[in-house]
């Protein structure tokens, strides 16, 4: 259990290189677009397919709950549903490992062997995810073979720390590989002298242009047409452009419940009423958790700071004339306020530490604060005697640094106010016994303790029914079909809110949260159908209606024209546009002939290079087209992208600033860019199929 504590004690570390680890080898890119990408329909009983293997829910299952174990262990407590998602992502990415990347790996002649992970886990080439894990730590931090041994030692006999360690080496091995087939990449990256000689003479070599830019513009241009031949074409051409995730188009009505007049009434009256109460308060922690929506607080407020609650409160706090304020009315909510104490407290104190915990604790703790206000090194007393082994800010033991009221730790807050500093101090807190030492702090100001009583205006029983009726007669009027559900909008002057290309992973419809039900209905549903009202977070009354299924793979033409057609007319647009300023400018041999003849003006561009390291915000094609332009000659019109250019090159530079160190530099970093794709790139080849959202 000493270990077990070691290993929560450094929580936020083991996280840091156990979890986050996967994710640096897997995820480098955003692991949601990567997961999303992937995403198809499969067997209903399957969480998706890697490598041609079905993966079944519950075999899912059994990964996530794993590793859940593991996070709930390092914690201590249940996961929240962050760290739900994220354990889930993990399993994934185990599984993804697992079935796809190890097998590519090993077809490649990449093997970890046992000898190796040995090594790796505690040998003379520890992983850094052993190296630097807590766990195996000694006082100063260092990796501690003593604390490993004694680590191995307590594994079989406890199925904590031996899911940990299976769940560690496993994250060792994934990260060997990891590293063994990214080196293909790297090493594997070579460039020859004629390519070397080429990069760096086109990193030096920069252009000064004098140039003009004739836009397209916006209208619209009647005599451009781009016909279904042209965009089927197109489509054909470049159809990988045009792979898509499975979604849908729907639409939706929702009812919100919100607090009627009524409502707001009664928490009005009902805050008047308990005022009185409120203002001969003496156990006033006991009446704010008895009446109030807001508990109380021990915060100690300096000038602007409940301004954030309330703009009325701070003007009373710091301005008021009595001894409670009235009633302040923020939107729904209802405030009373009333200044419990007014002090002079400093910002933060810098403070020390001894903490004794067992039976004995109060005891030694009183005998150790009689020995450090004799002068004995505090920072000596904590090394041999404090159970806090992880704080030591500054390189001193014991030592907390700066707490202020937003950084506190708890049942420490009577530090910024109570004992003298350099005075050693006992206090008691639930972790146990403290000797605290309080050794700077900070100016004093003038501060106040304020009672906040709070009454927030909740929709009553009533005012729930009615608006469940509102949303009752919509679904009733919209049940059947589309055009029903068109008519019932119309008819009873509702919004109704359309969303495009919902993914079934979406949780989320406008500002609501937590939206899943209705995506798993839109899912489940052909185009036409129509909801009964599905309930979100007890708050919202949500009906939907499909419009339109997109199916996982290449999108129809039809689907995409709208897409196509717009980038077809921009080129036409552009091609028509370099006609029209040839045809202007020819015979023309000066810019500024050139700019008049157009009836624009010149700009210049110094610095233009064919790497557009020092070219940023211009267009690619006029950056290609002066890189080889003779100096001295008028030369376009060059289709841009949002017009035409014409130019003259009036002076090249070959500078001598990029050096061969940064063209290997840059290569090598092209190298590592690629490798962060050689999971996606698997997984598009191997097809994988993510349906992880149809069940959670």
């Amino acid at each position: 259990m000493a270990q077990l504590q070691t290993i929560r004690s450094g929580i936020f570390g083991v996280i840091a290189t156990a979890l986050v680890a996967l994710g640096l080898l897997m995820f480098i890119v955003d692991p949601t677009e990567i997961a999303s990408a992937f995403q198809n329909m499969s067997s209903k009983n399957d969480v998706g397919e890697i490598n041609g293997k079905n993966i079944p829910y519950t075999d899912f299952k059994e990964d996530v709950d794993r590793i859940a174990s593991v996070n709930e262990m390092l914690v201590g407590r249940s996961l929240n549903a962050e760290q739900q998602a994220q354990t889930r992502d993990a399993a994934w990415q185990d599984l993804i490992y697992k079935h796809l990347f190890v097998k590519n790996a090993n077809k490649a002649g990449i093997y970890v062997g046992e000898d190796e992970m040995v090594d790796l886990t505690s040998g003379n080439n520890l992983s850094p995810l052993v190296a630097q894990n807590p766990a195996f730590a000694d006082e100063t931090g260092a990796f501690s073979k003593e604390q490993f041994l004694k680590f191995i030692q307590n594994v079989d006999g406890d199925q904590a720390l031996r899911t940990y360690w299976d769940y560690l080496q496993n994250s060792v091995m994934n990260q060997a590989y990891f590293e063994k087939y990214a080196s293909l990449f790297s090493t594997g990256s070579y460039i020859n002298a004629l390519e070397l000689r080429r990069n760096i003479a086109e990193n030096n070599t920069t252009s000064e242009v004098d140039f003009v830019m004739m836009p397209v513009g916006y209208g619209v241009d009647s005599t451009i047409v781009v016909s279904d031949k042209e965009i089927n074409d197109y489509y054909n051409a470049h159809k990988k452009l045009f792979k898509q995730q499975a979604s849908r188009d729907i639409e939706y009505v929702v009812y919100e419940v919100v607090p009627s007049a009524k409502d707001i009434a009664a928490a009005e009256e009902t805050i008047t009423s308990l005022t009185g109460e409120f203002a001969e308060a003496d156990n006033m922690k006991a009446f704010l958790m008895k009446n109030s929506d807001r508990g109380w607080s021990e915060h100690w407020y300096k000038p602007g700071e409940l301004r954030s609650v309330d703009p009325a409160i701070e003007e009373f706090v710091w301005n008021g004339k009595t001894a409670i304020s009235e009633v302040i009315r923020n939107k729904n909510n209802f405030y009373v306020a009333r200044v419990m104490d007014t002090r002079m407290v400093p910002d933060s104190a810098y403070v020390k530490h001894i903490l004794l915990v067992g039976d004995q604790a109060q005891h030694t703790a009183d005998s150790l604060c009689q020995v450090a206000r004799k002068g004995e090194d505090f920072s000596a007393l904590a090394s041999l005697y404090s159970a806090d082994t992880q704080n030591a800010v500054d390189g001193e033991r014991g030592s907390l640094g700066w707490l202020t009221q937003n950084r506190m730790l708890p049942g420490f807050e009577s530090v910024l106010t109570t004992g003298k500093v350099g005075e050693p101090f006992v206090l008691n807190t639930s972790y146990g016994s403290h000797v605290v030492l309080v050794t700077r702090r900070t100016a004093p100001i003038t501060k106040k303790q304020v009672a906040i009583l709070e009454k927030v205006s909740l929709a009553s029983k009533e005012t729930f029914n009615d608006f469940y009726n509102k949303a009752n007669r919509f679904a009733t009027a919209a049940a059947g079909s589309y055009a029903n559900y068109r008519k019932a909008v119309d008819t009873l002057g509702v919004y109704s809110h359309p969303v495009n290309g919902m993914l079934e992973s979406s949780e989320k419809l406008g500002a609501i949260d937590n939206t899943k039900e209705v995506t798993r209905w839109a899912f489940e549903n052909k185009p036409g159908s129509v909801s009964g009202i599905m309930t979100v977070d007890n708050n919202y009354f949500f009906i939907a209606t499909v419009k339109n299924i997109h199916k996982e793979g290449f999108a129809t033409v039809s689907e995409v024209a709208d897409r196509i057609r717009p980038q077809l007319y921009r080129e036409k647009a552009v091609a028509k546009k370099a006609a029209e300023v040839k045809d202007q400018i020819a015979g023309l041999t000066d810019i500024r002939a050139v700019a008049e003849k157009l009836g624009t003006t010149v700009s210049s561009q110094s610095n233009v290079a064919f790497s557009s390291m020092n070219s940023y915000g211009l267009d690619n094609n006029f950056i290609g087209a002066v890189s080889v332009a003779p100096e001295g000659k008028i030369c376009g019109p060059v289709e841009g992208n949002i017009g035409v250019y014409v130019f003259t090159v009036k002076s090249r530079d070959n500078g001598a600033f990029f050096t061969e160190d940064d063209a290997r530099a840059r290569e090598a970093q092209m190298a590592a860019y690629n490798a962060q794709g050689i999971i996606p790139v698997m997984m598009s080849d191997a097809d994988v199929k993510d349906n992880r959202a149809r069940f959670f």
